[in-house]
C-alpha cells in the first residue's frame, strides 16, 4: 500500500500540502485528482523521496522510499515524461535504468514490447513525440515489475489508440493485484479508468471514496421529459413539489421528482409521454461541485 499520514510540505511561506492523509490499496486504479496547485505532484514527489516532508510521513509497503534497496523492484513511477537525455536511444535509456537496479537487459526488450516501442528502440529520444516519451516513461516504470505504480498525467500527448491502450493497461495491472495511483485532469478518462478516487484541494483531503459513490452522491440529477401536453404536465409536476425548467426545444427538465413518480403522474391524468430520461451527474460535474471552493484559477468569458 501507499500510505500518506499527516503529510505537510511547505516551500517557504507556501503550504503545498497541509496535513494530508490517505491510503492507496492494491487491486484498484486510484485516481488522484485536484485543481492546479492542489498539491498532487508535490505529494507524489514526497512519496518518491524527491522532496522531504515538513512533517508527517509517506511510505510504500510500510517503508520510506529512501529505505528501499532496489526501489524499481518496489515502486515504478512516471512524473515527467520529458525528463530524458535526448542523445540516448530508447534502448540505452532503459538499459541504464535497469542496470542501476540490477535488472537484466532482457526486461528492457519486454517493456519496449509492452508499451509498443519495439520498432523505435534504436532511435534517439530527442526525436520522440510527447506521446512516445509517455510510453517510454511507462516502460521505465515497469522495468522492475513492481507491485506499486505511480503516474502523473500519463495520457498527455497520447493519441486515441494510446489512450485506449493505457486505460486497459492500468486496469490489467490493478487486476494483477498491484497498487496503481494515477494523477490526471481528464475527468472523462478517470471515469472510465479509476475505481477509487482521492481528491485534494489546497493540499487538503476533500474526498476518498469509490468513483461510483462520488457520482451517485452528486446533487446534479434530473429527469428529461417530452410530452405533447408538456405545459399541462408541468403544472401537475409543480403541484407535486417538482421544479420544472422548460427547454428551447420543448422538452422539460425536472428536479425534485424521479422518473417513476413523473410517469405515474402522467398516466393518472391520461397524458402521453414521449421521453422520460433520468439523468445523473458525470464525474466531471461531481468533481467540479466538490472542488469549486478549492480552485484558484477560474477562466472568464469572451465579451464582444
Amino acid at each position: 500500500m501507499i500510505e500518506v499520514d499527516g503529510l505537510t510540505k511547505r516551500f517557504g511561506p507556501v503550504t503545498a500540502v497541509d496535513g494530508l492523509s490517505f491510503t492507496v490499496r492494491p487491486g484498484h486504479v486510484t485516481g488522484f485528482l485536484g485543481p492546479n496547485g492542489a498539491g498532487k505532484t508535490t505529494t507524489m514527489r514526497v512519496i518518491l523521496g524527491l522532496d522531504a516532508p515538513t512533517s508527517g510521513r509517506a511510505t510504500v509497503g510500510g517503508r520510506r522510499y529512501d529505505g528501499l534497496i532496489r526501489p524499481l523492484r518496489e515502486v515504478g513511477s512516471l512524473l515527467d515524461a520529458t525528463a530524458l537525455h535526448g542523445g540516448r536511444t530508447a534502448w540505452t535509456h532503459l538499459l541504464s535504468i535497469a542496470q542501476s537496479n540490477g535488472i537484466a537487459s532482457k526486461r528492457v526488450s519486454e517493456v519496449l514490447r509492452l508499451t509498443g516501442l519495439e520498432g523505435v528502440a534504436r532511435r534517439r529520444v530527442k526525436g520522440f513525440s510527447l506521446g512516445m516519451k509517455q510510453r517510454l516513461g511507462i516502460a521505465a516504470a515497469l522495468l522492475g515489475d513492481p507491485p506499486v505504480l505511480m503516474f502523473d498525467e500519463p495520457v498527455n500527448g497520447l493519441d486515441p489508440e494510446g489512450i485506449h491502450w493505457i486505460r486497459g493497461f492500468f486496469k490489467t495491472l490493478a487486476a494483477e493485484g498491484r497498487t496503481v495511483l494515477v494523477s490526471s485532469h481528464l475527468m472523462s478518462e478517470m471515469a472510465q479508468t479509476a475505481d477509487h478516487l482521492v481528491i485534494i484541494g489546497h493540499g487538503r483531503l476533500l474526498a476518498d471514496l469509490p468513483t461510483a459513490e462520488l457520482i451517485e452522491n452528486s446533487a446534479r440529477r434530473d429527469v428529461l421529459l417530452r410530452s405533447p401536453r408538456a405545459a399541462e404536465l408541468a403544472g401537475l409536476i409543480a403541484a407535486r413539489g417538482g421544479a420544472v425548467t422548460p427547454q428551447d426545444d420543448g422538452a422539460l427538465v425536472v428536479t425534485g421528482l424521479d422518473a417513476a413518480a413523473i410517469g405515474d403522474l402522467a398516466a393518472a391524468h391520461g397524458i402521453a409521454v414521449h421521453a422520460l430520461v433520468p439523468r445523473q451527474a458525470s464525474l466531471e460535474d461531481a468533481y467540479l461541485d466538490l472542488t469549486e471552493e478549492s480552485t484558484d484559477y477560474h477562466g472568464g468569458t469572451v465579451t464582444r
